[in-house]
């Protein structure tokens, strides 16, 4: 528990940008969790407004492993509808004119400090200008506020566009505080920063997703998933993550994330491999629950698997149905006996639980963050690798996971010990 100086226990109010909780990405709500959880063990008192995507503010309670505690969230929104108070322009404009009738504005005005996190990678022009500007204007407000800005860690750039550049290096140099949440990108903060830069500011860190709770399932798994994961087990499981982000749209993963390798053909191959050379069972496990049709829903991307698939996949390829939060999620990762992520945070779900985990990257955050648990080089980038390079990887990664796993045993002390060590120094950043 941190308290005052003179041992006055203290009750903060802090808003939390870039986290929504209510996210169909279990990435973000995963940094949303492990956020709050992890001021609310240090500080009980906390008054929390989590802004999100939803509208007015709303009263929730989190239970969970002897932690309980209410935080609120507030809706924030970058659309055209200036006219609406959670509109981020309009939270803005009104924090020029001193608007403390906009409630957004007011928790802001009141708060302690403000963290934003950026989903974990969106500090970054590579999504487009709507999402940079979503970024960017909620750090701008709580700077024109006078609000002690953290930025928690993430991962910073890159930046194509000298403009965004340019945003992006007022904004650090103006923060209070700010953590990278690799080495990777530390080195680009720290080139943002330029002559800005300050040890006692500018942290490297690890990402907070890495102290999410691994929590059983509240609704029954599938009979066949449950026995699966089952510690009675006749046969190997191995966890996949696809994301629909890059399945779901190829011209995406060559024009903005330049693959030379087909993401589609990487992983057909590798699961049919996977199927034809072995006898484990492949649960494919969705991580980001957009409804179907969307561009970016894995499951869809599952779905379109287990079409192509069917005529060698038998009963030993399944998808998970899109029904557990971000905790529940990690808890079925953490059952396997390998994985397979695309999406960061899958992965994460996997490096923390000490599973041997594979990455395929699609920006500089994967490599940085596997390595930051000294595993590197089990990351197959389709950036630089060819589609039978990339799929030649991941089978050596599955086919080492004895090794692997007693390689991240090894070093997972020291990172959860990282982790929890990063949010004391977080919190106390407040007072």
């Amino acid at each position: 528990m941190i308290t005052r100086k003179g041992g006055e226990n203290t009750a903060p109010n802090i808003c939390i940008f870039g986290a929504m909780p209510t996210s169909k990405n279990l990435g973000v709500s995963a940094l949303s969790f492990s956020t709050m959880i992890g001021v609310m063990k240090r500080v009980p008192r906390a008054q929390l407004t989590v802004f999100d995507e939803k509208t007015g503010a709303q009263a929730n309670t989190y239970s969970n492993e002897g932690l309980s505690f209410t935080y609120t969230t507030m809706g924030a929104h970058h659309s055209r509808r200036y006219y609406r108070h959670d509109n981020l322009w309009n939270m803005r404009v009104s924090s020029w004119l001193g608007g403390l009738w906009n409630p957004g504005v007011k928790a802001i005005a009141d708060a302690r400090c403000v963290f934003d996190i950026s989903s974990g990678d969106s500090f970054t022009d590579m999504y487009g200008p709507h999402r940079f500007d979503w970024m960017t204007l909620t750090k701008l407000i709580a700077l024109e506020q006078n609000r002690p800005l953290l930025l928690l860690p993430q991962t910073y750039g890159p930046f194509k566009n000298p403009h965004c550049r340019r945003i992006a290096e007022r904004i650090v140099c103006s923060a209070t505080a700010a953590w990278a949440r690799d080495e990777h990108s530390f080195s680009r903060l720290r080139e943002l920063l330029g002559s800005d830069y300050d040890p006692a500011r500018h942290h490297s860190g690890i990402d907070v997703a890495f102290s999410l709770p691994a929590l059983r399932p509240r609704r029954a798994l599938p009979d066949t998933v449950a026995d699966w994961l089952d510690d009675n087990r006749h046969r190997k499981t191995i966890g996949v993550n696809i994301s629909g982000l890059i399945y779901n749209d190829p011209d995406a993963a060559v024009n903005r994330y330049g693959f030379r390798a087909d993401y589609r053909k990487v992983v057909v191959e590798f699961l049919r491999r996977i199927l034809t050379k072995t006898d484990v069972a492949i649960l494919l496990i969705p991580h980001v629950l957009a409804e179907k049709g969307k561009r970016e829903s894995d499951p869809d991307a599952n779905n379109d698997i287990l079409r192509k698939l069917s005529g060698v996949a038998g009963t030993r390829l399944v998808a998970l149905p899109p029904d557990y939060d971000q905790s529940e999620t990690k808890w079925i990762i953490s059952r396997c006996d390998w994985f397979c992520g695309t999406r960061m945070h899958s992965a994460i779900a996997g490096l923390s639980t000490g599973v041997p985990t594979a990455g395929i990257a699609y920006s500089i955050k994967t490599r940085g963050v596997f390595e930051s648990c000294g595993q590197g080089d089990q990351v197959a980038d389709p950036r630089l690798l060819s589609t039978e390079d990339v799929v030649e990887c991941l089978l050596v990664s599955f086919q080492q996971y004895e090794k692997i796993k007693r390689s991240l045993e090894s070093v997972l002390p020291d990172v959860r010990r990282r982790a929890e060590l990063q949010m004391d120094h977080i919190v106390e950043s407040c007072f």
